[in-house]
């Protein structure tokens, strides 16, 4: 079931309410910067908790931020007593990440009853580091 369309302002209260409920991503560090019907986009500060060897971000961490912003691009396209649950994501990791700031941009690429279909990029710095899809279930209310 589509969402009916809402004000930009609602839509990013809606989706601010549903952060608090998000403990994992508190954890990580990231922070949703961008919330747009089919598109969201989120920032992390690098810390010695996110990295691997040689300084890298962790690719656990690069899965995490781009289902992160896929899940919710989903969840700005549901109506509020919905859900969306990741049931699918593929990962491409193109080059190490090395930097500061990881951002990932994530959006819908089709939406439908049931399933949503969307892609993410994360980037470190300046730098593509990973491409993802992702195939996210809508939940519905009890």
């Amino acid at each position: 079931m589509p969402a009916a369309p809402e004000a930009a302002d609602d839509l990013v209260a809606r989706i601010r309410r549903k952060l608090v409920r998000q403990n994992f991503m508190h954890l990580v560090g990231a922070d949703l910067t961008v919330i747009t019907p089919g598109r969201v986009e989120a920032e992390l500060t690098m810390g010695t908790q996110h990295l691997q060897q040689r300084g890298f971000a962790h690719g656990g961490l690069t899965a995490t931020m781009a289902d992160l912003v896929a899940g919710f691009a989903a969840v700005t396209l549901v109506p509020d007593n919905f859900g969306v649950v990741t049931s699918d994501l593929k990962i491409s990791y193109f080059n190490p990440g090395v930097g500061q700031k990881i951002k990932a941009i994530g959006w819908v690429l089709k939406a439908g009853r049931r399933l949503h279909f969307c892609e993410a990029e994360v980037w470190c710095d300046d730098v593509l580091i990973a491409k993802a899809s992702a195939t996210m279930a809508v939940i519905e209310p009890n």
